[in-house]
């Protein structure tokens, strides 16, 4: 333990030695990577005719990484922000810069804070704050709220979870010793305990043999005392004698009485292990014994250890596996005592629910190791044996570290594994999420945005004969019967014919299918409330469609 301890001391010390180094790192890290994203802003944004976007782009870099380490979350929601530019206009130049931003910050968010619901509440937030953003800034309104959501998911999302995925691996790893650690001391702890308990158990029947042989002393030192033919100074010899035994006597069982943890014996006093067999027959269980009768001159603690070994094994019989039948067969030579104890599958399987501590078998080892003999343990057919062989002469065997390793798997192998398991799943379960959760966002937003893409699609219609019948210089009043509920906003990327002084143009959709590759639409320009040009906008007539060669004005 003190080996330990002044490890972890020094371990300590060289943690908080390396602390600068680790911190001049990081900050030539973040340093390095501001750069490389400012760099990128200046290319990217310094051929905007807005200039503000230079100023934008460097000043929201800049803020997202100074935050990035202390307030993750603040960082990616200004990079979030900075994403709404992709929804302006910018001269047909679609910005990167912001993605490329959002794509570092998601990931430094998901490695330093990679709880789900902060991020969760963030990017429904933006979502929502995109709406009033991209129909009151950007011409194609809802097209460009489907497009950042699109850029959130995978420059922010996907980067995220990715991010978290990379800290949970590295925290399993970095763990992995510290929690060896922790169960290795709890197995000792667990393990050290059992062998106490199993020390005073041992001290109990040697108080008894003891007890014994003193009381018998004590006896023959009172016949002494009375008996005839002494002088005064043998009697008072032999009483003295009497009384040592008596008080010997009293201070072993005090002493017992210390160590004792149960208020009384859960056994009776001295019982066989034929007794033992028959008292648990009486209760249903199954068990078929071959029992040698004790020799002569067997040492009484290896009685003791044989029938330790079968009390315990049947035990756990009767607690994890009911049902199953016992085989118990002891074999007593003239120089050591061999004791098996099997049992069969249970029929209905093993209690639910249910798992051994093991200190049971931990207890064994120490009392035969007590005895210098050997324990083993493990399955067998589908059930489990332990065999034991106890030799009559042998003194108290060292204990091994084979034995000390195979006790202290016992105790905590299951825990071990399910801390395992579990940390594993819980990466495994964020590579998935890394992987799911983007597509499936990505479904979703494909989903809304071409649902709200039909709608106002078929909403913006305005047939051909309704189109036919709309005249220059009627008013807005008079046609509004003909003209449909909502403006097209998918519109023909062509060159359109100048704008009227003082008009202002709508726009409306044609009878051509939307999945269409060429896209056209009708233009209405009012001016003081009367219509003062319309035209068909079609992205044939750009290119010289000959079924269209007619301009702009029909």
């Amino acid at each position: 333990m003190a080996d330990r301890s002044s490890r972890l001391v020094a371990s300590c010390r060289v943690k908080d030695a390396e602390e600068p180094v680790r911190r001049g790192r990081r900050l030539v890290m973040d340093v390095a990577l501001w750069l490389g994203l400012c760099g990128w802003v200046v290319i990217d944004a310094g051929s905007s005719t807005r200039h503000w976007e230079l100023l934008a782009g460097l000043a929201a870099t800049t803020a997202a990484i100074a935050l990035a380490r202390r307030y993750p979350l603040v960082s990616l929601a200004i990079a979030m922000v900075a994403s709404f530019v992709v929804m302006g206009s910018f001269g047909g130049r679609v910005p990167i810069w912001e993605g490329f931003v959002l794509v570092a910050v998601g990931y430094l968010a998901g490695y330093r804070q990679p709880v789900a619901k902060p991020m969760l509440r963030l990017f429904a937030a933006v979502s929502v704050l995109a709406v009033p953003v991209a129909l009151l800034w950007s011409k194609d309104g809802f097209a460009s709220w489907g497009a950042l959501l699109g850029v959130l998911v995978f420059a922010g999302v996907t980067p995220w979870l990715l991010g978290r995925y990379v800290r949970q691996r590295e925290d399993m790893a970095r763990d992995g010793w510290r929690r060896a650690e922790e169960m290795e001391s709890r197995q000792r702890l667990v393990a050290d305990r059992a062998r106490l308990r199993e020390r005073t158990r041992i001290a109990s029947d040697m108080h008894d043999s003891l007890g014994h042989e003193l009381s018998l002393i004590a006896v023959r030192a009172a016949a002494l005392e009375v008996a005839g033919g002494l002088d005064e100074p043998q009697r008072r010899a032999a009483g003295e004698l009497r009384q040592s035994a008596a008080t010997a006597t009293e201070r072993l069982r005090e002493i017992i009485g210390v160590l004792r943890e149960d208020d009384a014996p859960t056994e009776p006093v001295h019982e066989s292990i034929d007794e033992l067999l028959d008292r648990t027959r009486a209760s249903g269980v199954l068990i078929e014994s071959s029992v040698d009768e004790p020799l002569d001159g067997e040492p009484q603690m290896v009685d003791r250890a044989a029938y330790r070994v079968v009390q315990e094994s049947v035990t756990n019989v009767v607690k994890h596996a009911p049902g199953a039948a016992v085989t118990v067969r002891v074999v007593r030579s003239e120089g050591q005592t061999d004791v098996v104890v099997t049992n069969s599958a249970p029929p209905a399987g093993p209690l639910p629910g249910r798992t051994s501590g093991k200190r049971g078998l931990i207890g064994l080892r120490e009392r035969v190791r007590f005895v210098g003999g050997t324990l083993r343990a493990g399955p067998r057919d589908g059930g489990f044996e332990v065999s034991a062989t106890l030799p009559h002469d042998a003194a108290p065997s060292e204990e091994s570290p084979e034995s000390q390793a195979a006790m202290d798997a016992e105790v905590g192998q299951s825990t071990s594994a399910r801390e395992l398991e579990r940390a594993r799943r819980d990466v495994r379960r964020s590579l998935i999420q890394a992987i799911v959760v983007p597509i499936g966002l990505f479904g979703v937003v494909v989903g809304i945005s071409g649902a709200v893409f039909l709608v106002q699609w078929y909403g913006s219609e305005l047939p051909g004969g309704d189109y036919a019948r709309i005249h220059v210089g009627q008013t807005r009043a008079e046609i509004a019967s003909l003209l449909p509920s909502g403006q097209r906003i998918a519109r023909p990327r062509t060159v359109e014919a100048p704008v009227p002084p003082g008009a202002t143009c709508e726009y409306y959709g044609t009878e051509r299918s939307v999945f269409n590759l060429n896209y056209e639409a009708y233009r209405l320009c009012f001016a003081e409330g009367k219509l003062v040009a319309k035209d068909l906008i079609s992205e044939d007539e750009q290119k010289g469609d000959p079924d269209d060669p007619g301009g702009a004005g029909r």
